[in-house]
């Protein structure tokens, strides 16, 4: 089932209007230089007043805590792109935490010596909706042993 297909199933609605971001300029530029983002990635701040559902054509939005608490990085890994491919979303729909589950189950895989396959992570984690704009995640199988030992902490913007 696609995403699209599983949200139309969904009782719960999506909320159309979305708070502004509340970070500054500085903070963004910042990421920008530590994170090394090239100047032909044509990166660019949010316009006065557009929230993260607002990206222009031809941009996407990216999330602080998808850099800073879920170790994404750019170019990304042939991993995170398996998994968004499976669940036929795309990357601005990923909720940051389910960005974290990701990453983190690549790393444990990586720890061990283990190529990190979709499959594999579907034994422990299970595509998750839930109401507002950042709906897709992904939760701990209720059968499946925890691989996540201090759950995320929550993230505002």
């Amino acid at each position: 089932m696609s995403t699209k297909e599983h949200l139309e199933d969904s009782s719960e609605e999506m909320s159309a209007s979305q708070p502004p971001l509340k970070w500054s300029r500085e903070i963004f530029y910042g990421l920008v230089k530590n994170f090394k983002f090239p100047d032909s990635w044509g990166v660019r701040y949010r316009e006065e007043g557009q929230t993260t559902a607002d990206a222009p054509a031809g941009y996407i939005t990216l999330f602080w805590d998808y850099f800073v608490d879920g170790n994404f990085r750019l170019p990304t890994t042939r991993f995170v792109l398996d998994v968004l491919d499976l669940y036929k979303f795309h990357i601005p729909e990923l909720h940051p935490i389910g960005m974290v589950r990701i990453r983190h189950f690549e790393f444990l895989c990586e720890s061990l010596h283990i190529e990190p396959r979709v499959n594999h992570f579907r034994v422990f984690y299970q595509f998750h909706c839930s109401q507002g704009f950042y709906f897709i995640s992904f939760a701990q199988h209720s059968s499946a042993k925890n691989i996540l030992l201090i759950p995320p902490k929550p993230f505002y913007d």
